[in-house]
């Protein structure tokens, strides 16, 4: 007697990004005679079982969340060159994550869009979805061209007969060209910082009433490729009056926050453009509501657009504001703000030595209890050290007060649980 052919079979498969890393959270549609969607797992995998044999079917991946996953100002620095023909990006899935408005092309509009997400400007991609995904099994034509022919976003099965286990995609992160984006759980992103860039700004003691025109300028930025930042006001010491343009233009700030006491602002430099470091980057214009100095009422943070740098040789670099005093001089004694700050599990506090010398970081509670007490040989120039949230106790505001034999500052910081 003849078998019966089986009337059930499986449709599985994997959706995985270039680098073979599962792309959790993606919602598979499967579409023909009935429907049914799943949602893959941190490993990429999803399967679809008892489907009934005989019919045609189609399976696509779609995700929409978190656009920001992996997008930086680095991806910025990126693009331009490859725009500029200088590096050009190397995969055809890269090309398809630089598209960012979906127009078969990457241009500057593509820029002005991602930029825009980056600064808060945008809370997702005006014309395209966050991933984006491409039959495993295709190959394009012209991979130095992903558009030459519109690749297949979807994978057909014709009369199901057995189980189909390899329907398999993969996936582009929309803005992000250098494979940064977290695609599941089980990813932990390295952030390997090698250094710092400074903004600068003059201490300026502000009187309530008077207007004042904050100028900010970066001795470093001809080594910079790129910067982002949220920069924090203290809205009941400072009323927003403008901004003035200098290196970095209006496209380069998001003020979308700026009611809530935050400027965002992402830059990065165009290919060839020579930069001297006494070039004012941007002026803030600020009406004082009340007598204080600009370093108590200004900071840097990474509320809205994450506080980081990129140098030449694309390292990360920390972002941090620096007070001129008349006194001070190049090489002068620092200390930097923590971040991030407030803080629940960690912290940096970045200091600056005008020479070698022995440190001690003191920690004290609001009633100046010592909690704490670090010592670090200290190197001529920027210097970090860690603080684990463990070691602190009970939530609050603390103040870390950085000292060498001939020099001592203290700020404060606040620890959330």
């Amino acid at each position: 007697a003849d078998c019966a052919e089986p009337i059930l079979s499986n449709i599985a498969g994997t959706v995985q990004t270039e680098e073979a890393e599962g792309v959790e959270g993606a919602e598979v549609l499967l579409s023909g005679v009935s429907s049914d969607e799943e949602v893959t797992i941190a490993s990429g995998n999803y399967i679809f079982d008892v489907v009934q044999n005989g019919f045609d079917y189609t399976v696509t991946p779609h995700l929409d969340e978190n656009p920001l996953n992996g997008v930086t100002t680095f991806d910025l620095v990126l693009i331009t060159k490859h725009i500029l023909g200088i590096q050009i990006l190397d995969s055809p899935y890269k090309m398809i994550a630089a598209d960012v408005n979906s127009s078969g092309t990457i241009t500057t509009a593509d820029m002005i869009q991602l930029r825009k997400l980056i600064l808060g400007i945008y809370t997702d991609f005006p014309n395209n979805t966050s991933w984006r995904f491409v039959d495993a099994d295709y190959v394009f034509p012209d991979a130095t061209n992903p558009w030459y022919e519109e690749f297949p976003e979807s994978r057909n099965i014709n009369n199901l007969s057995e189980d189909m286990m390899s329907e398999d995609f993969i996936a582009a992160k929309i803005g992000d060209v250098n494979g940064s984006a977290t695609p599941n759980v089980t990813v932990i992103e390295e952030r390997n910082v090698n250094g710092l860039f400074t903004l600068q700004t003059e201490d300026l003691r502000l009187e309530a009433g008077e207007q004042y025109t904050v100028h900010f300028t970066a001795a470093d930025l001809d080594e910079i490729q790129g910067y982002q930042f949220t920069m924090n006001f203290d809205r009941t010491a400072l009323s927003f009056a403008g901004m003035e343009y200098g290196v970095a233009q209006a496209e380069n700030f998001g003020l979308t926050y700026v009611e809530e006491g935050m400027i965002t602002s992402s830059w990065n430099a165009a290919n060839g453009q020579t930069l001297k470091g006494d070039e004012i980057l941007f002026s803030l214009v600020f009406t004082a509501q009340l007598e204080a100095n600009l370093s108590e009422v200004i900071s840097i943070g990474s509320r809205i657009t994450i506080a980081e740098a990129y140098n030449v040789t694309n390292e990360l670099l920390d972002v941090a504001m620096s007070f001129n005093t008349e006194a001070s001089v190049a090489g002068a004694f620092e200390v930097y703000q923590n971040t991030p700050n407030p803080f629940a599990a960690e912290t940096n506090i970045g200091y600056n030595l005008p020479e070698d010398a022995a440190v001690t970081i003191t920690i004290q509670d609001i009633t100046g209890r010592t909690i704490q007490v670090m010592h670090q040989d200290g190197m001529k120039g920027y210097n970090v050290v860690t603080l684990d949230a463990k070691t602190l106790g009970a939530a609050g505001t603390m103040y870390y007060t950085v000292a060498t034999d001939k020099y001592v500052a203290t700020k404060k910081m606040i620890l959330v649980k």
